[in-house]
């Protein structure tokens, strides 16, 4: 019994104390609150949509907004050019940015996050050959060098998450292995590696919990970067097959009407710019709950 009252009681005192943090935080509330609002989008988008996000009703093009004179209930945002339902298109549209935002972010952090702990703790050559591969990759274009792997790996959700790892890796190493060099100065690292402990024990169990704040703060901003770059991707055609909704292919559908029927371009637009802002509040509200540093301070 001791031993359970022992290691329930930091648990909720770390519960306790983050849930007064998120309280104090207005940025961290809104932003959770508007992830988990698309969170539920996404996952009950087929309860949700009013029609089928593909289905055509070629006698029923560009029709407004229900509240407009003209508009039907049927379509609460009008139609697009070919009579398909925006709002159905745009509640589907919000599953592949989800998703591609979360696996690309998840990849990024992975390979960028494990490459920062190599060269912090091991320094030396090792550090300087992560860095000049860093230094190297991050002197492509972005965007350009997420085309080029599209060109070559071709269209695909698991291709475009693949494009966003292989281009956005850099940006955690190198914040990361910033920090980790703080880190590795501590005396506990130098305890933890005078008494023998393992290489991969040392930067897991010492080093890493040290950078999780800053890795949690990345990983919000990531996915809404990833987002971005995907309705990039999916407004030039690189990205999602034809079958699939996306909001950049929304975009990219209401260039040719967006003067008589501005709606089909407002609608996606909107979608990324909420997802986004979301994001990144909950980036910043993150990185002020999980920093001891920030919490103090508040």
């Amino acid at each position: 019994m001791t031993t359970l009252n022992f290691h329930a009681v930091p648990v909720a005192v770390r519960l306790s104390g983050w849930w007064a943090a998120l309280r104090a935080s207005p940025k961290a509330a809104l932003g959770g609150a508007i992830v988990l609002a698309l969170l539920a989008v996404a996952l009950f988008a087929p309860v949700i949509a009013p029609n089928d996000p593909l289905a055509q009703d070629l006698l029923s093009p560009l029709l407004p907004p229900a509240w407009a004179a003209d508009g039907l209930s049927q379509y609460p945002l009008g139609t697009d050019s070919l009579g398909r339902c925006v709002l159905s298109r745009l509640i589907f549209g919000t599953r592949v940015a989800l998703w591609v935002g979360l696996c690309a972010a998840m990849g990024a952090m992975l390979v960028g996050c494990t490459l920062a702990l190599v060269a912090a703790y091991f320094g030396g050559r090792v550090d300087k050959a992560i860095g000049y591969l860093v230094d190297l990759w991050m002197s492509f274009p972005p965007v350009v060098l997420s085309l080029i792997l599209m060109v070559g790996l071709g269209t695909g959700v698991g291709n475009v998450i693949l494009a966003i790892v292989l281009v956005d890796w850099t940006r955690f190493c190198r914040v990361v292995r910033a920090e980790a060099l703080k880190i590795r100065r501590n005396d506990y690292v130098t305890a933890a590696r005078l008494m023998g402990f393992g290489h991969l024990r040392v930067m897991v169990r010492e080093m890493l919990p040290g950078l999780v704040p800053l890795i949690l703060t990345l990983f919000s901003l990531q996915i809404g970067i990833a987002i971005i770059v995907e309705a990039i991707l999916s407004f030039v055609g690189l990205s999602v097959p034809a079958d699939v909704v996306a909001w950049g292919v929304m975009i990219a559908d209401a260039r040719s009407t967006m003067q008589e029927a501005i709606w089909t371009l407002i609608a996606p637009v909107t979608g990324i710019v909420l997802t986004v802002f979301g994001f990144n509040l909950l980036s910043d509200g993150m990185r002020q709950m999980l920093d001891p540093r920030k919490r103090g301070r508040n």
